[in-house]
């Protein structure tokens, strides 16, 4: 029998297969993406648990006159399949290939580029007023998350929709679930219509809150009453939503496409915005995803039989290190609590939370409140470590400022996946961090290089009375060096040469200790020095290195503007020392998808590029 995905190659080419055949559809859709992903990676459960969802919104829309904006767009495979982009996921998340999120450069289907969580009501909403002034008729709909609707912006953007006096949907995709599992008041909230106690409450008040939707509520009543969930499923009220002036329709089953189809029909004809609370189950539809979706949101290539990454290996990654370490601080010292924005697996306080429940706090998708949480918590007495990735710091920086580092209060900022993470591309690499946070007066930044020394890094910051930032990045940990003495402000030699000194920061230490090596074995001599610690800047090192050097060359996995190479060559010029400065580091860019090994190359911060740059000077 001849695939009906080789009916799809374009857009709206799901128009032209019979209604009937969505779930045998939806089943070669499932298989066609377990199978990409078990070869290049990605992010899995998440993008199963909507295959259904998503043939329904293309049922009913047409594209690229209408819009949708995924709310993350980690769950955008199945509509960039059904615009015509299946052959392009033999590159998925390749360098120069298909993207793993929404991108508006590669087909005018993807309305908005998403990476964080909590902006697509925001952006919709954009895009719908634009509409409006346009006197455009398409319509516009934004998918949301349960666990993205705990973000500020997204309720932000709830209290700005009822503005809008025409057709808005809004998509509420409820499972339960943000990256691990979800917590908090809205989802206590939404947990009420889960388990029906809402509609038990609400039982003989549906036919009036029907009412509410003009000209089509009666079609859709007699039309959820053929479902097998009956009025579980009809319109109630919806409280909270209602109030924002949000017409709320659901719980509606996100695994009946038909089901979805004559809901979303009806609803697109509604002349005001509306929600539509739609549940799905994460990892639908592949056995270990649906077990355990927090393992399998994002995943390496993997054994599609058994599941098992083909790269899992028993070496400990820089965050298990914080873990194991900040474990260890706990039981010496009662005041130190951590916090975590939804994501404890992938910021290593799992283990923390399981040993000292009452001293782990999981804020939900909040990083902002995440910091001035911990803020409040410093100003009490106690050791809060705010453990985040370094690109959803971004999203905290007023807050580091002025809630924080105003104070100097004694707060650890935990940055993880510092510098170029690969294969999610330029919403994930954490290049930022530097730049930013060095501006900022009061907050000590340290760059550990290597496993050793990002535990004496840890320990330093639980006893540090100020506001500090430990950064490290992605993936299996370096241990290369025996633990050295670990002082404030100061950096490191772990050789002498001549000529040529290089500074590397963090991470790039292991990378530049390959260049190293290899200028040894060619009889080059190059001075090589461990930044540590970012800011302050080891100035006494700076001016001992000018001394007997001709040039400092500083390599660092970060923008090089406001970065720390930057930082030594405003300190050079401004003391007039006799030495020259060549800062390796990321250009006015924005870094794409891809390994980072090819990044690195591709950018010129790799350890050949490093090599290339010494062999340069030295002529």
């Amino acid at each position: 029998m001849k695939k009906l995905l080789d009916k799809i190659n374009k857009p709206n080419d799901i128009k032209k297969i019979n209604k009937k055949d969505y779930d045998r559809l939806a089943q070669e859709i499932r298989e066609f993406i377990i199978d990409s992903v078990s070869k290049n990676g990605g992010h899995l459960a998440s993008n199963l648990g909507t295959v259904d969802l998503t043939i329904a919104l293309h049922s009913v829309l047409k594209f690229p006159r209408d819009k949708i904006v995924w709310d993350v767009g980690h769950q955008a495979y199945t509509h960039k399949i059904l615009t015509g982009r299946k052959d392009d996921f033999v590159s998925l998340r390749q360098l120069d290939g298909l993207s793993g999120f929404p991108k508006r450069h590669e087909s005018d289907c993807d309305s908005f580029d998403t990476g964080h969580s909590s902006t697509s009501i925001s952006a919709a909403l954009g895009i719908a007023a634009a509409n409006d002034l346009q006197k455009n008729d398409g319509k516009v709909v934004a998918v949301i998350g349960d666990g993205a609707l705990t973000g500020g912006m997204a309720l932000e953007a709830l209290n700005n929709v009822a503005s809008l006096k025409k057709n808005f949907i809004i998509i509420l995709n409820d499972n339960n679930m943000s990256i691990s599992e979800n917590v908090g008041s809205m989802s206590n909230y939404l947990n009420k219509f889960r388990i029906g106690e809402h509609y038990n409450g609400f039982k003989e008040d549906v036919e009036k809150s029907l009412n509410k939707i003009p000209k089509v509520g009666q079609k859709i009543v007699k039309r959820l009453k053929r479902t097998k969930d009956s009025l579980k499923n009809l319109i109630i009220s919806g409280g909270f939503f209602d109030d924002l002036g949000i017409t709320y329709i659901g719980p509606v089953d996100g695994h009946n496409i038909e089901q979805m189809i004559e809901i979303f029909n009806g609803a697109l004809k509604i002349d005001h915005p509306i929600l539509i609370h739609v549940k799905t189950i994460k990892g639908k539809g592949y056995n270990p995803a649906e077990k355990n979706p927090s393992k399998y949101h994002g995943v390496n290539p993997f054994d599609i039989n058994t599941g098992k990454e083909f790269s899992e290996s028993i070496q400990l990654s820089y965050t298990d290190v914080f873990s194991n370490t900040i474990v260890d601080i706990a039981k010496k010292d009662e005041k130190v609590v951590t916090i975590t924005a939804a994501m404890p697996d992938g910021t290593g306080l799992t283990k923390f939370a399981r040993e000292y429940p009452d001293r782990f706090f999981d804020v939900g998708i909040a990083e902002e409140h995440a910091v001035t949480f911990a803020a409040g918590l410093a100003a009490s007495g106690y050791k809060p470590f705010v453990s985040i990735y370094s690109s959803f710091y971004q999203r905290a920086y007023d807050q580091i400022l002025h809630d924080v580092c105003l104070q100097n209060l004694p707060v650890v900022l935990i940055v993880d996946r510092a510098g170029l993470v690969g294969k999610d591309g330029e919403t994930h690499q954490g290049i930022f961090d530097i730049s930013f946070m060095s501006a900022i007066p009061n907050l000590t930044i340290v760059a550990p290089k290597d496993a050793e020394e990002l535990m004496q890094a840890t320990k330093f910051a639980a006893d540090f009375n100020g506001p500090i930032a430990v950064r490290f990045p992605r993936g299996k940990a370096f241990f290369q060096y025996a633990p050295s003495k670990f002082e404030y402000g100061k950096s490191e030699i772990l050789k002498e040469g001549e000529n040529v000194a290089i500074i590397a920061v963090g991470g790039m230490v292991e990378e530049t200790k390959k260049a190293v090596d290899l200028l040894e074995e060619n009889n080059k001599n190059v001075t090589f020095v461990n930044a540590r610690f970012i800011k302050p800047i080891d100035y006494d090192m700076i001016d001992y290195l000018a001394k007997d050097h001709d040039f400092i060359i500083t390599v660092e996995e970060g923008i090089k503007r406001g970065g720390y190479g930057e930082g030594i060559e405003t300190y050079i010029m401004e003391n007039d020392l006799n030495i020259k400065v060549v800062s390796l580091a990321i250009g006015d860019m924005f870094v794409e998808q891809g390994a980072v090994e090819e990044l690195r190359e591709r950018i010129g911060i790799s350890y050949k590029d490093i090599y290339e740059k010494v062999l340069k000077l030295a002529k």
